[in-house]
């Protein structure tokens, strides 16, 4: 109604106004719950042009749109707001349209242009945690949504399967995986161990001996013990050291990581890391199969996670490859002057003119940085989609300025798409205990976590009893479907942009806005249109009651929740929006009879109202990767 009465005030703008409107000018808000109306039209931005009073003005427009909309019951003018009710038949009307359509508040398929999303984009160096499930979640549902706007979605991920980070994975099973009774070291066939994990635990191991070996420098160095090292290094060190008299506790601190970061540099492990990542970048046989071995481990477990999350992609991108046209490509910008080459042989650009700094693209060994194969891999997909028309990248706040620099630099070297590029920036998951950090092993493992949840919702839905008749596959199936639904909706009611505290008991509740709270409902819905034998599609209009007209206002909503949701690439506004139906279903439920109507269209009206409800909640819910039971 909103977007008629819009077309319809630029139409006769100038008949109206005595001149033409522009639709941004036409501002409607809810009306306030304490007067009539179903939404409210901002009259201020019109008493300039009618050069009247807002009282006057909101007068005006408002007898003009009672003349020439049939479904606008009524309207009243409080200060310079025009508050419009509608009439009970439009309403209803409404209602037969979003119970006539099973995908009621999805946009045609494919009728907007294409986008691609990347979510999880996990290192093969570890397995995936408490902030890959916010990101997969995040990023799958935003897939999902997007799809249901209209646009065609190509779902993604980057494998981060090179670097000094897997290195150091590889190195330390190398160095420390003991060998058994045969002479094999460790490996998920041999210790039943999920790869992902088995390599994680070496990404551990590799920090423990490098703070140990990093140590032994800082005591040397505290002491005044040079003997060894490299002269810049010393005379840095010196210098650090100098530094740190008369500055304030922060200043020291700073110092102090800054001395640990170049110890750490000059410890045997990290030496043997780096030239092991040369040596993988020259394709070295025998490093270049330890590669290929640990990853396919690692690969196999995170498709067991995947599966157990209920998450997919449609294409994989691997960093091995990508790196290669990044190089490629950074090389063809320095001989192209978008970028320039220091004395050492590193390459950089400098973004200073654009109020960023000054970053490295090829080290001085030839080596490529992070943001090498980000560029390579933005090229490669824009290349393989050439109907592309956006790419929403879902990676944590950390990376913001990263991704500054990523899209100005593909800008600068002529790259128009450049422009569509997003990064859907979500705020870190924080534990009660503090920060997490992989190579620390202070984790909390995605898998253990949603066994727990699941365990949780096992134990919740046992106590509670109402599944009797029950196969022992359907109870497992239900525990699934609410300790997952529980979880995933936890992790996308928060806006993304905000950072948030995981509390799992919390997720799994069946009152509070929670995940099985919604789920609950639908299933109640269900249990309720299944007593009902009777066909309530059709039927005359009964009066509607307030209660009525507010869940049908509420679910009249969904359409536009959806766009909203999508153009924010914001989950929590759908989530959140599920449970206020719900909620606003509830408060229906307790307040009329629906199967004890005695009136027969007034009954059939309800269990249309019901049965719709149950629609939104469930195609809602899926949109973020949630399922709703039939029964709980």
């Amino acid at each position: 109604m909103e977007s008629e009465i819009k077309k319809l005030l630029i139409k006769n703008g100038q008949a109206l106004f005595g001149s033409e409107l522009i639709e941004n000018v036409i501002q409607f808000q809810p009306t306030r719950k304490d007067v009539e109306g179903d939404f409210t039209l901002v009259v201020f931005p019109f008493v300039k042009l009618l050069k009247c009073s807002p009282e006057e003005a909101g007068e005006k427009i408002g007898s003009f749109l009672i003349s020439h909309i049939s479904e606008i019951d009524s309207y009243e003018v409080i200060k310079g707001f025009l508050n419009i009710k509608l009439t009970d038949s439009y309403w209803l009307n409404e209602l037969k349209k979003a119970a006539s359509k099973k995908d009621f508040g999805f946009f045609e398929l494919e009728s907007k242009p294409m986008v691609m999303v990347e979510y999880s984009s996990p290192n093969t160096n570890k397995p995936l945690h408490l902030g890959h499930l916010r990101n997969i979640f995040l990023g799958y549902s935003v897939s999902e949504i997007l799809k249901a706007a209209g646009h065609s979605v190509v779902k993604t991920q980057i494998i981060n399967d090179r670097g000094i980070h897997i290195c150091k994975s590889m190195l330390a099973w190398l160095k420390y995986s003991p060998l058994n009774e045969v002479g094999e070291r460790e490996n998920p066939a041999n210790t039943g161990l999920k790869g992902d994990k088995l390599v994680g635990k070496y990404y551990v191991e590799f920090d423990k001996h490098l703070k140990i070996e990093t140590e032994a420098i800082l005591n040397l160095w505290n002491k005044l013990e040079f003997e060894g090292f490299d002269v810049t290094v010393v005379t840095e060190i010196q210098r650090l050291q100098a530094a740190r008299v008369g500055k304030d506790e922060k200043a020291q601190e700073t110092i102090i990581d800054k001395i640990k970061e170049i110890a750490r540099n000059q410890t045997d492990l990290m030496r043997e890391a780096k030239n092991m990542l040369v040596r993988w970048e020259a394709r070295d046989p025998e490093v270049y199969l330890l590669w290929q071995t640990m990853n396919g481990w690692v690969y196999e477990g995170f498709e067991q996670t995947y599966s157990k999350m209920e998450v997919d992609f449609d294409k994989y991108y691997y960093e091995s490859d990508t790196y290669l046209l990044g190089k490629e490509v950074v090389t063809q910008g320095l001989n192209d002057g978008v970028f320039y080459q220091k004395e050492d042989g590193s390459v950089w650009i400098d973004l200073t003119d654009e109020g960023l700094d000054e970053k490295l693209l090829l080290r001085s060994d030839g080596t490529a940085v992070y943001i090498t194969q980000d560029i390579g891999t933005a090229i490669e997909r824009f290349r393989d989609y050439p109907e592309l028309q956006g790419m929403v990248y879902t990676v944590g706040n950390e990376q913001d300025y990263h991704f500054k620099v990523l899209f100005l630099i593909l800008q600068k070297m002529g790259y128009k798409w450049a422009q569509n590029c997003f990064h859907l920036s979500y705020g870190m998951v924080d534990l009660p205990s503090g920060k997490m950090k992989s190579r620390e092993g202070t984790v909390v493992d995605a898998d253990d976590l949603m066994d727990e949840v699941i365990q949780s919702a096992t134990e919740m839905t046992k106590e509670r009893g109402h599944l009797e008749g029950m196969s022992l596959e359907d109870k497992d199936k239900l525990y699934s479907t609410i300790g997952l639904g529980g979880l995933k909706y936890y992790l996308l009611k928060v806006d993304p942009k905000k950072r948030m505290l995981f509390n799992p008991a919390e997720s799994i509740e069946l009152n509070g806005h929670t995940g099985p709270f919604i789920q609950y409902a639908h299933a109640r819905i269900k249990s309720l249109l299944a007593k009902s034998s009777e066909d309530f599609t059709n039927w005359a209009e009964p009066k509607l009651g307030q209660s009525e007209k507010q869940i049908i206002k509420t679910l009249c909503l969904f359409p536009e929740i959806i766009q909203s949701a999508a153009s924010e690439y914001s989950p929590a506004i759908l989530a959140n929006y599920l449970y206020e139906l719900v909620k606003e279903y509830n408060h229906f439920y307790q307040s009329v009879s629906i199967l004890t109507e005695e009136h027969s269209d007034t009954r059939k009206l309800r269990l249309t109202i019901s049965s719709s409800v149950a629609q939104v909640a469930s195609n809602g819910m899926r949109l973020l990767g949630i399922h709703v039971p039939e029964r709980m």
